[in-house]
């Protein structure tokens, strides 16, 4: 599913901010709560600490969610005032009910702009990305706020050894304005989202939703905890987002030997190494910061691309390939203008 390009106006990231806790976990730590190892840990995933809340209930995503909107604005030189619209990806809310964006919406005090979330797990703010863009390209909205952000240690279950020591608390945002499509410059030139339902088993959460409530007992055995089969999303991850790439490429008039700059979804080094061997895109050019963060779910995009803004590795005119995979299975893969 594409953007609309006979559309009048066309997304510009006009400001960008991450955030994650002060508190570095490093893989020495994680030994201690489940049968694992330094090497074991970096060999399978590239992860060697991750940036955790110092325990449940302490930080909501609201907050984090407010950290990297206010670098993002300040990035952009916009106020909240600004604002027409917040989309926030995440699996994990403050509450239930209601979303987190109205509790970010509230915390900015951003009181002209509406505010949804996406549940797209870890390509979320892609999705969020994408919708938005919708709103931006038919002139409907002006300035809009896309939001990325996880407290995966709420759904992490941490005597799981194969999942525990993969993620990573974290918020990433985007300030986004409308442009005239004619004007040039830089620019989302693409977006494309993708799902699969039929493989929603490879990551869920057994209880806790309106099909299998939470009973007594069901927290003490961690069914309100993530489950995931690693093996399977791997093998997914790698052969969707390489068509994808290559189809969102190839839709606009580019080749692989175009790219400048990856910023993807930090899932695993070793599935963005095989995209890379794959893709034949050298991994040089892809940002690379799991080894830091870990798996920071839907903040590991807008993170990704706000470090790269920031360090200079991303440079105006450059083409950027975002990619992004997640739960369902729901992917995306974008082209940027920076």
């Amino acid at each position: 599913m594409a953007t609309m390009h006979h559309a009048p106006f066309r997304t510009r990231i006009i400001g960008t901010g991450g955030w994650a806790p002060p508190r570095v976990v490093t893989n020495d730590e994680m030994q201690k709560l489940v049968d694992t190892n330094d090497e074991w840990i970096v060999q399978r995933t590239g992860i060697k600490t991750r940036r955790l809340i110092d325990f449940e209930g302490q930080l909501g995503t609201s907050e984090m969610c407010e950290h990297a909107a206010r670098q993002a604005l300040d990035d952009a030189g916009l106020s909240a005032a600004d604002l027409e619209l917040i989309v926030v990806g995440t699996v994990t809310p403050d509450l239930r009910l209601p979303s987190c964006a109205i509790m970010l919406q509230d915390r900015l005090k951003a009181k002209n702009a509406a505010a949804f979330d996406v549940l797209a797990a870890c390509a979320g703010s892609a999705y969020a990305l994408s919708v938005v863009d919708k709103f931006l390209a038919s002139g409907s909205v002006k300035r809009a706020l896309v939001v990325g952000a996880e407290t995966l240690t709420s759904i992490t279950n941490w005597s799981d050894r194969n999942t525990c020591v993969l993620f990573g608390d974290a918020a990433g945002a985007f300030v986004v304005e409308a442009v005239p499509r004619d004007e040039g410059g830089a620019g989302l030139i693409d977006v494309d989202i993708y799902s699969d339902g039929s493989t929603w088993q490879h990551i869920y959460i057994p209880k806790g939703g309106s099909l299998h409530p939470l009973m007594p007992g069901d927290v003490e055995d961690k069914q309100d905890r993530l489950i995931m089969n690693g093996r399977e999303v791997y093998k997914f991850a790698v052969r969707a987002l390489v068509e994808a790439a290559k189809t969102v490429l190839a839709d606009n008039g580019f080749t692989i030997e175009d790219v400048d700059l990856v910023c993807a979804h930090q899932a695993n080094l070793r599935i963005i190494e095989a995209i890379s061997d794959r893709t034949h895109i050298p991994l040089d050019k892809f940002v690379i910061n799991i080894d830091r963060y870990g798996n920071t779910s839907s903040a590991s995009l807008p993170i990704t691309f706000d470090e790269a803004r920031r360090d200079g590795r991303m440079k105006p005119g450059q083409l950027v390939l975002m990619m992004a995979i997640g739960a369902g299975m729901t992917w995306s893969a974008g082209l940027y203008r920076a």
